[in-house]
C-alpha cells in the first residue's frame, strides 16, 4: 500500500474519486490552554496493488510527544475516546487493473489540546505505522 496523500486540512472532500482538500496546515496557535479546534479534517489517499487485496485494518491516533494518545481516530466507544477502533477497508482489485485508490476523509470536531507542544497523527494499516504527520500546537504570547 502506498499512502499519496496524508494531510491535516481545514476541509476535505472525495469527489467522484478525487480527493479535494482545502487548506492543509501543521500548526494550532492559542492564547490559552486548553484549547479546542472546532472543526478540520484528516484526508487520505491510498493506493492498492494486488498484495494488499484482502480486509486492511487502520488505526489513527493523535500522539502527543511522550506517545500518548490523546485523540483516536475514531474512538472506541464514547466512554473510551482515547482507544482506536479499527476502519475496516475491504480491498479488492477489478479483473483489468494493476492498481486500486481510496480516499478516506476524517471530519473531526472539537479537537481538545491540554497543552502546547509537538503532536503526531499516527496512521497505521494492520498494526504498523505507514505515516506520522507532525502537528504543532503553539501557545501565543499575550500583548500587553
Amino acid at each position: 500500500m502506498d499512502l499519496q496523500v496524508a494531510t491535516l486540512c481545514d476541509s476535505a472532500t472525495d469527489y467522484n474519486g478525487k480527493l479535494c482538500v482545502l487548506g492543509t496546515f501543521d500548526t494550532i496557535c492559542a492564547q490559552q490552554f486548553p484549547v479546542i479546534h472546532s472543526q478540520c479534517a484528516l484526508a487520505l489517499r491510498l493506493c492498492f496493488r494486488s498484495e494488499d487485496e484482502g480486509t486492511r485494518d487502520f488505526q489513527i491516533r493523535i500522539i502527543d510527544a511522550d506517545g500518548t494518545t490523546v485523540v483516536a481516530i475514531p474512538p472506541q466507544n464514547p466512554e473510551t475516546p482515547n482507544e482506536s477502533a479499527s476502519i475496516r477497508v475491504d480491498v479488492k482489485l477489478p479483473p483489468d487493473a494493476y492498481f486500486l485508490s481510496r480516499n478516506l476523509v476524517f471530519n473531526l470536531f472539537r479537537l481538545k489540546f491540554d497543552n502546547p507542544g509537538q503532536y503526531s497523527i499516527d496512521i497505521a494499516m494492520d498494526g504498523r505505522v505507514r505515516a506520522q504527520i507532525p502537528l504543532r500546537v503553539m501557545q501565543l504570547e499575550q500583548r500587553q
